[in-house]
């Protein structure tokens, strides 16, 4: 494999417990290479959300390791982690909280020590990139939900990041804004990786798909062959809509 780049992700018999002690994480190992496309599924408290944060350091193994783009995910490279490495969280409202909408996404930016002219270039990109272009000057509580969905993932999308971390993008979503955002998510170059609930966003966006049950991963393989795993779906108590046909593309 020499030359070949570094996995986008790589994790390796991770173990995290809460300071609860719960045990959230039971050994994960698992690799996701630059370009691909993962969701992430299971159910509620299955450790989909403990993983995430796992890749950009929010929170750090027990045990185990994890890198980003070869590089080791802890205390001493965490401003190059989180530079590379964008979350985009379930509320946007956590993650909105300047005037105008412009300046959230100038927040991150700002910090790189990048002109003036950088940053404005990064804002304009982004607001592009996600739909809202001409509506920087907006108050972010203005905006509709789907919209505020769209500006918090400008806000990690002008940093640059070369892997994006997405918690249940479509949650709370009208199914025009859910459409919508997975057109959007369909159209960026970055790794992906998406914890949902939503079988079928899973099935559009991502072609791989990892299942996480109890802390531990309990299936990795393209996505149609597990969402048509009957079987499978019923053991980790995930379920498609009632009629969904799965289009094999």
């Amino acid at each position: 494999m020499t030359g070949a780049s570094p996995p986008a992700i790589e994790l390796t018999d991770v173990h995290y417990s809460y300071p609860d002690g719960h045990n959230a994480l039971r050994g994960v190992s698992l690799w996701v290479e630059a370009g691909e496309r993962v969701a992430v599924l299971g159910p509620n408290g299955a450790g989909k959300s403990t993983l995430c944060l796992q890749l950009n350091g929010i929170l750090e193994p027990t045990r185990g390791s994890v890198s980003v783009c070869g590089i080791a995910v802890g205390k001493k490279h965490l401003k190059e982690i989180r530079k590379r490495v964008g979350v985009v969280f379930q509320d946007p409202d956590d993650m909105l909280f300047m005037p105008t909408v412009a300046q959230d996404i100038a927040f991150g930016p700002s910090n790189l020590g990048l002109s003036e002219k950088d940053i404005h270039a990064r804002v304009e990109g982004a607001l592009s990139a996600v739909g809202l272009a001409g509506m920087g000057a907006r108050s972010p509580h203005h905006l509709s939900y789907g919209q505020k969905k769209k500006a918090a993932t400008a806000a990690v999308l002008s940093m640059e990041p070369e892997i994006l971390v997405l918690d249940e993008p479509s949650a709370s979503l009208d199914p025009r804004a859910r459409r919508e955002f997975g057109g959007i998510l369909a159209g960026l170059s970055q790794t992906i990786v998406m914890v949902t609930h939503d079988l079928p966003y899973a099935h559009e966006i991502c072609e791989r798909s990892v299942v996480i049950d109890g802390g531990r991963i309990a299936a990795d393989g393209p996505t149609s062959d597990i969402l048509g795993d009957a079987g499978l779906l019923a053991a980790h108590d995930l379920e498609l809509p009632h009629g969904y046909v799965m289009d094999h593309h």
